[in-house]
């Protein structure tokens, strides 16, 4: 990502400090430096969402299979990145509203909470702010991103101002977002569904093998939102597409 400022300002980050709330509710403020050693996803957020009639986003919580729990989300869109953090196989952990960057540099004093903190399975982290596309060419937005780019970068963090995800892949990742929660009717059927799928075959051939086809479906959506069998979700999902058992299933 490229460096959007102009002033010298926000080039040299006078002093930032990283305000969090660990997993016993305690606020804590910390300096830059030392927030890599903190475990930010186990903690709480940091402010509430708030949630209003007529309010200009929607608010929710999602169930996340990565944490078997719930996870509050500012608006649908962040929801939808939440999504896809969940079904990403490198990410153990993720949490929204985590942390606030509380920091003075030349233009002044600034803080920003991001929107999602996420921990990777190699110790890595991940910052998203979600943004309405229709804002991200405001000053006071590129400003932010900027502001945050350079403090994640000295943390080695890696940051990300998003907004809209890949249609297609999205589309197919919310279809088998349906069948994310733990199996329990047809879960008998997951071991020949793995089987069947050794060599690459389509959906409808797969699903013909079976004796409730219409139950086995799901069972499969499961074994692909946990990518034990994957497919090419750049294009669009039809009993058409091939799929095929994973070399190396998600764990």
């Amino acid at each position: 990502m490229s460096d959007t400022g102009s002033g010298s300002g926000t080039r040299d980050i006078d002093l930032v400090r990283v305000r969090y709330v660990d997993h016993e509710g305690t606020e804590r403020l910390v300096r830059l430096e030392e927030a890599v050693r903190v475990p930010i996803e186990d903690g709480r957020t940091v402010r509430s969402i708030p949630s209003y009639r007529d309010q200009g986003h929607m608010p929710g919580r999602y169930w996340a299979a990565t944490l078997g729990d719930f996870v509050e989300y500012e608006s649908y869109l962040e929801s939808k990145w939440l999504m896809l953090l969940d079904f990403d196989s490198d990410v153990i952990s993720f949490a929204t509203q985590p942390l606030e960057f509380d920091a003075v540099d030349g233009l002044g004093a600034w803080q920003h909470t991001p929107d999602v903190f996420a921990r990777r399975r190699d110790g890595s982290v991940l910052l998203l702010d979600v943004k309405n596309p229709e804002l991200r060419d405001e000053p006071k937005v590129q400003r932010q991103e900027e502001r945050t780019l350079r403090a994640c970068g000295r943390l080695g963090w890696d940051y990300a101002m998003v907004s809209e995800p890949d249609g297609q892949r999205w589309v197919n990742i919310d279809l088998l977002s349906s069948a994310r929660r733990p199996l329990h009717l047809g879960e008998e059927l997951a071991p020949r569904l793995l089987k069947l799928a050794h060599r690459p075959v389509a959906i409808g051939e797969l699903l013909s093998f079976m004796q409730f086809p219409d139950l086995a479906r799901g069972v499969l959506f499961h074994l692909m939102w946990f990518q034990k069998i994957v497919t090419d979700l750049d294009r669009p999902l039809r009993d058409s597409t091939m799929v095929k058992t994973a070399e190396g299933p998600r764990v």
